[in-house]
């Protein structure tokens, strides 16, 4: 069970994956070893299930962001799982949802700009297993990433 030292933990961690084991002791108020302690608990039971860093989209050309309704004509196991297995090959599709609604999957791609994502979305999402209609919302400014 987690208690609000494990949760701030949680909460620093998620802002910022590097801060130094001094710096989260400081912050919940622990001395180094019993912070240390705790962190690879939350590791080891999985409430903490890796690290990774925010990059600048704008830097790297890819600040152009849609989110894409996919229909599928199928949506039997097997289906849905070869939407799946080729959806994760597609590195512009930043998270890929399934939905409980009108329409199967929530895509969140990125790309340079609405030429590119056009590209992508004829040549690669509406060419994924099973897809029947996508419908696209292009993003116009992003609050809380």
């Amino acid at each position: 069970m987690l208690d609000n030292v494990d949760i701030k933990l949680i909460s620093l961690l998620t802002e910022n994956g590097r801060e130094t084991l001094s710096n989260l002791a400081k912050k919940v108020n622990l001395s180094i070893s019993p912070c240390q302690t705790r962190v690879r608990r939350l590791e080891s039971e999985g409430y903490i299930i890796g690290y990774s860093a925010r990059v600048d989209h704008q830097k790297l050309d890819q600040e152009h962001i849609a989110f894409v309704q996919v229909s599928l004509s199928d949506t039997r196991a097997q289906a849905l799982k070869e939407f799946n297995k080729e959806v994760n090959n597609l590195i512009a599709v930043e998270q890929c949802h399934m939905i409980a609604g009108s329409f199967d999957y929530l895509l969140k791609v990125r790309s340079s700009n609405i030429v590119d994502y056009r590209t992508l979305l004829s040549d690669y999402i509406s060419s994924l297993p099973y897809v029947a209609s996508t419908s696209t919302f292009v993003s116009m400014q992003t609050i809380k990433g």
